[in-house]
């Protein structure tokens, strides 16, 4: 099984930024078991030469590709896989290790070995004894009692008197069990999973991976990430081929994608899909339960649950060369999300689309990352602006500020180094040396959190910025603006 087209992984910079120029955006998934099941015989250690793309938290992390001249400090980074970790320490089991080509969860045509042991002499049980003659009925209190007791055995020996029952069958003479459930609640997980799934597709990469994708249209255009449509390469490729949930192929026309949003829109043929529903991203609050559906690993229909951890997280992506490509406030979730989750839908618990699942931060080296409980997603709502623009036209815009941005100082703001004539920063009355303490609401510390939250917005939003001058306080409306080509 190839491993998956992994999400970047996020590292927070050094919060001292290089001179930044935010007129213009910068151009351009594995499980081990655990130890105390390895089996008595180890298969040797193999040659996998599967790649594991991941972000990190603290070191860089993977995404889409662009130069880094223009790259912020300051936020988590993002960069692809590597290669997979060399074979076992001597004395460790080698089937269940990352490394192993027997590892039943990377390679399909291995063997799961399981360790087994004989079941110990035990005596014959004693024969019950005879039943007591009836007596009185007890009363009331006491039957309260009985019955609780009576439903912990039931819910104690329920499953083991089902699987007797099944096995008997109907002319053994068992009792049989209650029918299945079929039809779930629609408010259930279940239920909700039941009814997107089929939106959801695994986007088969170029160099042997694969990330996630979903479809957004009934006329058969699905959304995720350039990162995935890259794969191993620089540039994206013309068409890629897509599995459904129920395990049909067929091949997607890359329309177009955008290194530096990393979203991406792909378009299968025909009317008839079942598209998803994107929620307003800009209703999330921190705490909200999500699903996180896609094909980490490369296992197909994977469905994960956590919350919002975390809006508005400044995070930025690395392309294949190691350059910034990517800069983005993602929501933050601790849903699990692995290499081959990029570009599947992060849901609210209505299955409604919230943000395409982009990145994680990790912790391990570089190859090795896997999920910690710290994943980062587009919020649809720019997702989708983006995805707009790249239908109708084959590009997307990117929204300015109209400053070059200065060094960071942690805790004291952002301050505009030069701004530019006839920009937004300009008309609204920003000058030379202004620091930026607040942008549209939120309080700003570094220059990624600033060039983060100005990319989330659309060309002509209108936002109120708070900065300081010689010491005082003001604020200022700016009309925000789409960067020249």
């Amino acid at each position: 099984m190839t491993s998956g087209t992994q999400p970047p992984q996020a590292e927070p910079g050094d919060p001292r930024n290089p001179e930044t120029d935010s007129r213009a955006p910068s151009a351009g998934d594995p499980n081990p078991g655990p130890a105390d099941q390895a089996p008595q015989r180890a298969p040797q250690a193999p040659d996998d030469s599967s790649t594991v793309p991941s972000r990190q938290d603290h070191p860089a992390a993977y995404a889409p590709q662009g130069p880094a001249d223009h790259a912020p400090q300051g936020a988590p980074q993002f960069t692809q896989p590597q290669a997979a970790p060399a074979a076992p320490p001597a004395g460790q089991s080698a089937w269940w290790h990352p490394a192993a080509a027997s590892d039943p969860w990377r390679d399909p045509a291995s063997h799961a070995v399981i360790q087994t042991q004989a079941v110990p002499y035990a005596p014959a049980p004693e024969p019950l004894p005879a039943r007591p003659a009836p007596q009185a009925r007890p009363g009331f209190g006491l039957v309260i009692v009985v019955s609780a007791v009576t439903a912990l055995i039931a819910g104690t020996l329920g499953a083991a008197i089902g699987i007797w029952a099944t096995r008997s069958g109907p002319g053994s003479g068992g009792v049989l069990g209650a029918e299945p459930q079929t039809e779930r609640d629609l408010e259930s997980v279940a239920g909700v999973v039941e009814q997107i799934m089929p939106s959801v597709v695994t986007v088969l990469t170029a160099d042997g991976g694969n990330g996630s994708g979903f479809i957004v249209s009934d006329d058969g255009y699905v959304m995720t990430n350039h990162h995935v449509v890259v794969g191993g390469g620089t540039e994206p490729a013309d068409d890629l081929q897509v599995l459904f949930s129920d395990g049909n192929v067929t091949t997607a026309e890359v329309i177009g994608s955008d290194p530096d949003s990393d979203v991406a829109v792909l378009r299968i043929e025909g009317d008839e899909h079942p598209a998803m529903v994107l929620a307003d991203s800009d209703q999330v609050a921190v705490g909200d339960p999500v699903l996180a559906v896609g094909a980490p690993l490369g296992l197909s229909s994977t469905v994960t649950e956590g919350i919002v951890s975390a809006i508005d997280r400044p995070v930025l992506t690395e392309n294949n060369n190691g350059e910034v490509e990517s800069v983005m406030a993602a929501i933050q979730t601790d849903a699990a999300i692995n290499p081959g989750n990029s570009g599947g839908p992060l849901t609210d618990i209505a299955g409604q689309v919230i943000g395409i699942n982009t990145a994680i931060a990790s912790t391990a080296a570089e190859g090795e990352a896997g999920n910690i409980g710290i994943g980062f997603a587009i919020p649809i709502n720019q997702a989708k602006r983006i995805a707009d623009e790249i239908i109708a036209t084959g590009s997307a815009t990117h929204t300015v500020l109209g400053a070059e941005l200065g060094e960071s100082e942690l805790g004291v703001g952002v301050t505009l180094s030069k701004v530019i004539a006839g920009s937004p920063a300009d008309e609204a009355g920003l000058k030379d040396g202004d620091v930026l303490t607040s942008f549209n609401g939120n309080m700003v510390a570094e220059n990624t959190e600033l060039i983060a939250l100005i990319r989330k917005l659309a060309p002509g939003t209108v936002v109120t910025v708070v900065y300081e001058r010689d010491g005082q306080e003001h604020s200022a409306q700016v009309t925000l603006e789409a960067a020249a080509d």
